[in-house]
């Protein structure tokens, strides 16, 4: 499935979001050392904050 010429933007899918992917929070969490692999489970990860700095 394509996407509609007139909803591309010059950056593509660039834009800030503020929804993470489960691995994107994962990887987040691991940053700060709050994830372990195998012992903390997948599913009701914390809410991860994500800010675009400009």
């Amino acid at each position: 499935m394509s996407i509609h010429g007139t909803f591309v933007s010059k950056g593509g899918f660039a834009a800030h979001r503020n929804v993470l992917s489960r691995a994107e929070r994962i990887e987040r969490l691991k940053a700060d050392d709050k994830y372990e692999q195998g012992k903390t489970s997948v599913f009701n990860l914390p809410k991860v904050r994500n800010i675009k700095m400009t």
